[in-house]
């Protein structure tokens, strides 16, 4: 079985402002092509684990892997070019870049990677529109289109670089209920038309029950799975 994501008993310690267990000993597996989400209360250790999850926290113990290669331990710089490569991320807020267009801002994270033309970029960065149904809006200025579009050119920017795996934290907490079914479907579609990998903490039941899985957290363990 591939597995795109593979986390195996990870334990992460806060030291400030007094010591505290924040995850206990958390143990999971994401299979190319599933679409999961993590569930529970404010401070169940939801957040702390994408954090860990998405590379940018190495200060735990335990192990993670990508596409069955060990990450723990890595560099950096190491580190920094897997996530670029292989993940995508959609938060709750979008973190456009306003003063750019929608194009614009789908291109930037392939320009970091650095493996592809200026003109190989753009190309895909419209191809990406086009899939999300916003092409209209590529040279419109990011400030300028409302909520759901932003969004959406979030996912697409998220999705600029072909990862295996698109995390998400809340990417539905600030959208009414039309632009968060919009979003849905969106995430539901790259599961079943391009195969993608997708793993989304979210607060929203409906949309957690209609996932593959529901990781369930309660006081930094899963308690389901």
């Amino acid at each position: 079985m591939k597995y795109v994501l593979e986390v195996k008993n990870i334990n992460k310690h806060f030291k400030k402002p007094v010591p505290f267990h924040v995850l206990k000993d958390i143990s999971f597996q994401i299979k190319n092509g599933e679409f999961v989400s993590i569930m529970g209360k404010s401070g169940s250790g939801k957040s702390t684990l994408l954090y860990i999850l998405s590379t940018m926290d190495t200060e735990y113990e335990g192990e993670l892997y990508f596409n069955q290669e060990l990450v723990t331990g890595k560099t950096n710089e190491q580190l920094s070019r897997i996530r670029n490569k292989n993940i995508g991320f959609v938060f709750q807020f979008h973190y456009l870049l306003s003063e750019f267009t929608v194009l614009e801002n789908v291109m930037l994270p392939a320009k970091k990677l650095g493996e592809k033309s200026f003109q190989e970029i753009e190309h895909n960065a419209m191809e990406k529109l086009k899939m999300l149904h916003i092409d209209h809006l590529a040279f419109k200025k990011a400030s300028r289109i409302s909520g759901g579009e932003k969004q959406r050119v979030a996912i697409a920017r998220a999705l600029i670089n072909n990862p295996t795996l698109l995390m998400g934290d809340e990417p539905t907490g600030n959208l009414d209920s039309h632009n968060s079914e919009n979003v849905f479907q969106i995430l539901k579609d790259l599961k079943e038309k391009e195969g993608m990998a997708l793993l989304i903490v979210t607060h929203d039941i409906d949309f957690a029950q209609r996932t593959d899985r529901i990781i369930e957290m309660e006081d930094g363990r899963i308690i389901k799975q």
